[in-house]
């Protein structure tokens, strides 16, 4: 294991298909989670790429594909309705679209290397389908299901509260409801007919499930800042965020 993430290219295949038990064994270390019915973990790792070419009864996961989405929507609406017990619908919903996204789940399936355990056909191998991040973000919902399936909803709901919400979710009002400062900012640089500002990722720190990410906003002349987030794109906003304040600053300053 890397860095208590499993290593990748540990998927073994016998000639029943069957994933290799020191695999399984890694994933479910990893996820924090024993299966008592390790199958249901197998099916929601097996592609239908997979099935195609597999001879006898193998059960592809698009079918807990279905299930984990329903699940992964339900878990994140309850969690925050009680984090935000005040928050308007429209916000809730936004926020939850953010949480459940293709792009999310992506994401958390790379940082728990989930492509490495799939069980893919040739065609998907040869075009670096344990990477692609539609199939990644299919897989996580199909893990939530089996994980569903196997121990009830509080298997799967420690999983979502684990790897998909952050712990202090309550204190990401920030994130979840953002105002767009990018926007913002590069509206007050074209009235002052100004380049648009440029960011970087200057550092990233932290376990993979708990990283920060430091970015950089440049506008040349009107000045830099730097701000924190969960993600590179939190981390954009706070940035120009802090940016534009410092602009508001002069221009009472000036003023």
């Amino acid at each position: 294991m890397r860095n208590g993430r499993p290593a990748a290219g540990r998927l073994a295949r016998g000639q029943s298909g069957a994933m290799a038990r020191s695999s399984l064994d890694d994933l479910q270390e990893a996820l924090g989670y024993r299966f008592r019915n390790p199958e249901l973990l197998l099916e929601a790792l097996t592609h239908t790429s997979f099935v195609r070419e597999s001879i006898g009864a193998v059960r592809d996961n698009e079918q807990f594909e279905f299930l984990g989405d329903s699940v992964l929507n339900f878990l994140v609406s309850v969690r925050l309705a009680d984090a935000y017990p005040d928050g308007p619908e429209g916000k809730l919903s936004r926020a939850r679209a953010g949480l459940v996204s293709a792009a999310h789940f992506a994401e958390v399936a790379k940082q728990l290397d989930l492509g490495s355990y799939l069980r893919l056909g040739r065609g998907e191998e040869k075009t670096d389908g344990r990477s692609k991040p539609a199939l990644l973000a299919n897989s996580l919902e199909a893990l939530v299901a089996a994980l569903f399936r196997d121990g009830g909803l509080e298997a799967a709901r420690a999983f979502v509260e684990r790897f998909v919400l952050h712990p202090n979710l309550g204190e990401d009002a920030g994130e979840l409801f953002p105002m767009d400062f990018k926007s913002a900012l590069q509206e007050r640089l074209q009235a002052g007919h100004m380049a648009p500002a440029e960011y970087r990722v200057t550092t990233e720190t932290g376990p993979e499930h708990e990283k920060l990410f430091t970015v950089e906003v440049n506008a040349g002349q009107v000045g830099t800042a730097q701000g924190t987030g969960r993600s590179k794109k939190a981390a954009e906003q706070r940035a120009a965020e802090l940016l534009l304040e410092q602009l508001n600053g002069k221009a009472r300053d000036s003023g």
